[in-house]
C-alpha cells in the first residue's frame, strides 16, 4: 500500500483501483516470476477493444485451445469477437429484434455476451478490468493474496476464472439464492469450493450482506477484495472495450439498414454499473439517451423503494459507487415476473412455435433466443418501454446487450413451469405470456430524468458508500461532477503501456 500526503488519492489508488504507476516493486517481481513460470502474457484493454490488433501468432495459438478450458491464452478471447466456438469474427455477434417480436418500430440491437470464455458472460471482462491493473501496478501478489469476489454470480465466476488462469487463488462470493448452475461451474472450478465459495444469506437483493463478508475477510491482509461495484476498472473496461464494441455493431447494423440509423439509446440493467459505463462512450459520440434499469420488485432508483426479485445478475437496493448518476436519462424498471415467463416462452416448444405460427417472427431470430438470460431479457424491455417514452421511430435505434444466455438458467425455469403453469407449458400459456409481457407495454414506471431526479438518485449512494463502507465524502461528491468521470479515462492508455512493460519484463527472463 502506497501513501501520501493527500488522503483522497491514497483512496483512489489503494482502495479503489486507480494506480497509475508501480506501487509496490517487490509484489510486482513476485508477479513477473509466477507469469514468468506459467507462460501468461496480458492483453491491453486496446487489443480487447480491437481484437484485430492481436499478434497473428498469439490469436493463432489461442484459437488452438478450447474457450472454456483454464488457460491463460483464454485471456485474449476476453473480448466481444468471438463466436458461439470462441472463433474470432469481425463484428461482435448480435441480433436485430424486429417489430414482430417488439411491437414498437424501432430496430433494438442485442450484443451477445454469451461469446465470452469460460463463463459465458461479459463479466470475465470486468474481472480482468479489476486485476490486471493490480497486478501490473504490484498492488495484487498472486504468491500472497486470495482475490476476493464479491458478486450476485457472473462476476464471481468471472473472478474465478481469471484468477485461475493468472495463476492467483480467487474466492467467489454470492447469494445463497442464486441459480443452481452458478454453483455447478463453481464447484468444478474451484480446486475447494468448501472454503472458495462464500455464500451469503439471500437472493439478488441482498448486496449489503455480500458487503459484510468481504468486510470480515479483509480483515486479513493476505485477502485482496475487488469489489465490482466500487473498482473503477469495472467502469473503464466497459467503457474502453464495451463502448467500443457496440459502436461497432451499431454502425455495422446502420450500414446494412440502408438508413441513417440514428443511436437513440442504450439500455442496461445497473447491477454493479459496469456495463452501463459503455453508454458515457456511446452518448459522447452519437448522443444516446442512457437508460439504467432495475427490477420492479426492488424500485431503488424509481422510487427509494426496496424488495426481492429474480433478475439475476443485477443487483440492487443500493446505487454502485462507480454508476455515472448525473449522466444518466432515463430509469425503467421491469418485473421479474415477465423475465421469468419470457425466459419460458422463448426457451420451450410450445412458446418459440407460438412465436413462430402465430406472431410471425422468423425462425432465425427464434433461434437467438436461446441467448438471452434474464437480465437480456429485462434489457430488452426496457428498451421497448424506452421507445415508447421517448417516441422513437423506425430510425432510431436502441442497443443493448445480453449479459449471459439462457443455458444459465434451466433451474429457475423448471421453478417457474411447476409454480406457475403446472408443470407444462401450452400454446394457450404462450398466447397468455405474450399478450401481457410483451403484446401490452406501456410506459409505466419509468422516469425521465430530470436534474433533480438525477441528484435524488445520486445522493442516495451516500448512505451505502459514506456511511457504512467509509469512502471518503470528498470522493463521494466529486462524482457529481463529469469532469470527474472524464478524467478517469486517461488511465486506460496508462494502464496499457504498463501491461506491455510487464510483459516485457515477464518475456525477459
Amino acid at each position: 500500500m502506497t501513501l501520501t500526503a493527500d488522503p483522497l488519492q491514497d483512496a483512489l489508488v489503494n482502495q479503489f483501483g486507480l494506480a497509475d504507476t508501480v506501487v509496490d516493486e517487490a509484489s510486482l517481481a513476485n508477479s513477473v516470476a509466477r507469469f514468468r513460470e506459467q507462460g501468461i502474457v496480458l492483453p491491453t484493454f486496446g487489443q480487447l477493444a480491437d481484437p484485430s490488433t492481436i499478434d497473428p501468432a498469439v490469436a493463432a495459438a489461442t484459437a488452438a485451445i478450447d474457450k472454456n478450458a483454464p488457460d491463460p491464452k483464454n485471456l485474449w478471447r476476453v473480448h466481444w469477437y468471438n463466436d458461439i466456438h470462441g472463433n474470432r469474427v469481425d463484428v461482435p455477434d448480435h441480433v436485430v429484434l424486429t417489430k414482430e417480436l417488439t411491437g414498437i418500430d424501432s430496430p433494438i440491437i442485442v450484443a451477445f455476451g454469451d461469446r465470452f470464455p469460460m463463463i459465458t458472460a461479459h463479466k470475465v471482462l470486468a474481472a480482468y478490468s479489476c486485476l490486471a491493473p493490480r497486478v501490473v501496478s504490484g498492488q495484487f501478489d498472486p504468491t500472497r493474496h486470495r482475490a476476493i469476489w464479491p458478486s450476485t454470480g457472473n462476476y464471481a465466476r468471472g473472478g474465478i476464472a481469471i484468477s485461475r488462469i493468472m495463476a492467483s487463488r480467487g474466492v467467489a462470493i454470492l447469494p445463497e439464492g442464486m441459480s443452481q448452475e452458478r454453483f455447478d461451474w463453481l464447484d468444478a472450478w474451484c480446486a475447494n469450493p468448501a472454503e472458495d465459495v462464500i455464500k451469503t444469506f439471500g437472493t439478488e437483493s441482498n448486496v449489503k450482506e455480500i458487503y459484510d463478508a468481504c468486510n470480515e475477510l479483509a480483515k486479513d491482509p493476505g485477502n485482496f477484495v475487488l469489489n465490482q461495484f466500487c473498482e473503477f476498472g469495472n467502469h473503464l473496461g466497459h467503457f474502453e472495450v464495451t463502448g467500443r464494441a457496440l459502436a461497432h455493431v451499431f454502425e455495422t447494423v446502420r450500414a446494412a439498414s440502408g438508413r441513417d440509423l440514428r443511436l437513440a439509446a442504450f439500455t442496461s440493467a445497473t447491477g454493479s454499473a459496469g456495463t452501463i459505463a459503455a453508454g458515457d462512450r456511446l452518448k459522447d459520440e452519437y448522443g444516446t439517451k442512457i437508460v439504467a434499469v432495475e427490477a420492479l420488485e426492488c424500485p431503488t432508483m424509481l422510487e427509494n423503494g426496496f424488495g426481492e426479485h429474480n433478475i439475476q445478475g443485477i443487483g440492487d437496493k443500493h446505487i454502485p459507487l462507480i454508476h455515472n448518476v448525473t449522466n444518466t436519462d432515463v430509469v425503467v424498471a421491469i418485473s421479474d415476473r415477465a423475465t421469468d415467463e419470457l425466459d419460458v416462452l422463448f426457451n420451450t416448444a410450445a412458446g418459440r412455435d407460438y412465436l413462430v405460427d402465430r406472431k410471425g417472427v422468423s425462425v432465425e431470430l427464434v433461434d437467438t433466443l436461446e441467448h438471452f438470460g434474464f437480465s437480456a431479457i429485462c434489457n430488452v424491455l426496457a428498451a421497448i418501454k424506452t421507445a415508447k417514452l421517448l417516441g422513437l421511430g423506425p430510425d432510431d435505434a436502441i442497443v443493448t446487450i445480453a449479459t449471459d444466455g439462457a443455458a444459465l438458467y434451466p433451474s429457475e425455469r423448471a421453478k417457474t413451469l411447476a409454480g406457475r403453469f403446472g408443470g407444462e407449458f401450452t400454446t394457450v400459456d404462450a398466447a397468455e405470456v405474450f399478450g401481457e409481457h410483451l403484446g401490452h407495454i406501456d410506459t409505466a414506471d419509468t422516469i425521465d430524468c430530470t436534474e433533480r431526479d438525477r441528484n435524488r438518485i445520486f445522493n442516495l449512494g451516500y448512505y451505502t458508500w459514506v456511511e457504512q463502507q467509509g469512502t471518503p465524502f470528498e470522493l463521494f461528491e466529486a462524482r457529481r461532477h463529469q469532469d470527474f468521470w472524464r478524467g478517469l479515462r486517461r488511465y486506460v492508455p496508462v494502464w496499457d503501456e504498463m501491461i506491455t512493460e510487464f510483459n516485457a519484463r515477464v518475456a525477459a527472463g
